[in-house]
């Protein structure tokens, strides 16, 4: 595309977006986006949590195999 690459192409989306947006709505962007981030993380860990214990629950735990 143009002869651009990807740190091209993200620089100037950065700048698209502090031209739309303004520099203060940027950094409330980026505070909200963090928040999603790691509430997102958290939901991953508890349902990759409840999926192991459901599946030990019906299989039993699994026993460690020393090599």
């Amino acid at each position: 595309m143009f002869g651009l690459g990807l740190p091209e192409i993200i620089i100037i989306l950065v700048a698209v977006a502090i031209l739309f947006f303004g520099g203060k709505k940027i950094s409330e962007l980026g505070k909200g986006l963090g928040r999603f981030s790691g509430e997102y993380k958290k939901g991953k860990m508890e349902v990759e949590k409840e999926l192991k214990e459901s599946v030990e629950k019906e299989n039993g735990p699994e026993e460690k195999k020393v090599s």
